[in-house]
């Protein structure tokens, strides 16, 4: 017998975590009724995930159910926020137990493993579509934002850049390490947390480097260097690259630049703070990486270590500008 949406509500997403105290009211009535700490301010983002759009076809219901609040926790971690609480709008082609099953699972495994609580949302019938809101606290005045970086700033990202988008490449034996980085991409909200009061100006990678780092660029009319041997490899994108030939040396450079979904933080540093960030970092098991330094310049440059410039074949993905 097929569930209807209020069946899907009651079995699937009510009562699946422990509650909040700042949660006045969740799931049941007609809006969630939530309490903000006096002194804090409140960090709103939302993110849509469309079948065949951010995620092939075949994409486990569990991969999809992680991925979905992912996104949304590393836009707080950019802007180094504590999340708080999240509302789901599912829209779903047939009602399927197994597949809601693993969805809420994995979705309420991340959700519990960061102290959200979902407080609402919506489930239609329709093409495949997830789009969550997520919800959280900064103090007063110490958001990290896009604008504020300098000239000498350096340029750093944490962990590691291209695995999921070599997970997406024709032709490639994913290793499952690959292919975790792209089905079950961890937000940084620790890493975010530790930056606030270092980082100058900061914002997630989701559509690729060259794109998110040109969005923070973009708020101040700044340009930046960057040294394109140094962007962090793992080594199973290393090892990933091995069988393709004469393909390799450019999926090395390219991938790492302009691939997305890698859900990394890419932040500008004045190189006073650098050493105290860095060790910050180091305290929560983050790595990080100088990859280049903000100039005056407008615009982009990429130099190998020789000193010759490197131009990139990608700047990364955008929609409704894309051949595909």
């Amino acid at each position: 017998m097929t569930e209807s949406e209020f069946d899907i509500i009651r079995h699937y997403f009510t009562d699946r975590q422990s509650r909040r105290a700042d949660v006045v009211a969740g799931i049941g009535d007609d809006a969630a009724l939530l309490h903000v700490a006096p002194g804090s301010e409140l960090v709103v983002c939302m993110d849509t995930l469309v079948a065949g759009v951010h995620f092939p076809e075949s994409t486990t219901a569990a991969a999809i159910g992680h991925k979905a609040l992912a996104v949304n926790l590393s836009d707080l971690a950019a802007m180094g926020a504590e999340p708080a609480w999240a509302t789901l709008s599912l829209t779903l082609p047939a009602s399927h137990p197994d597949w809601l099953k693993a969805f809420a699972d994995a979705f309420f495994a991340l959700a519990d493993s960061h102290g959200v609580q979902l407080v609402g949302g919506d489930i239609t019938r329709g093409p495949l579509a997830v789009t969550v809101q997520a919800h959280g606290f900064v103090p007063a005045g110490q958001a990290l934002r896009r604008r504020g970086a300098r000239p000498g700033d350096r340029v750093c990202v944490t962990g590691t850049l291209g695995d999921a988008g070599l997970a997406l490449h024709e032709g490639v034996s994913v290793p499952a390490s690959l292919q975790a980085r792209l089905d079950f991409p961890q937000p940084r909200i620790d890493a975010g947390l530790a930056l606030r009061g270092y980082a100058s100006a900061a914002i997630d990678i989701s559509d690729g480097l060259l794109a998110d780092l040109g969005h923070l660029l973009e708020h101040d009319g700044l340009g930046a260097a960057l040294q394109v041997d140094a962007l962090p490899r793992s080594d199973a994108f290393l090892a990933g690259l091995q069988p393709l030939g004469t393909e390799a040396e450019v999926l090395f450079y390219e991938l790492p630049l302009s691939a997305g979904d890698d859900y990394e933080l890419c932040f500008t540093i004045p190189e006073k703070r650098h050493n105290e960030a860095e060790r910050r970092l180091a305290e929560i098991a983050c790595d990080c990486t100088v990859i280049g330094v903000i100039e005056e310049l407008s615009g982009i440059r990429c130099y190998r270590d020789d000193g010759e410039r490197y131009h990139p074949v990608s700047s990364g993905y955008r929609h409704f500008n894309e051949a595909g």
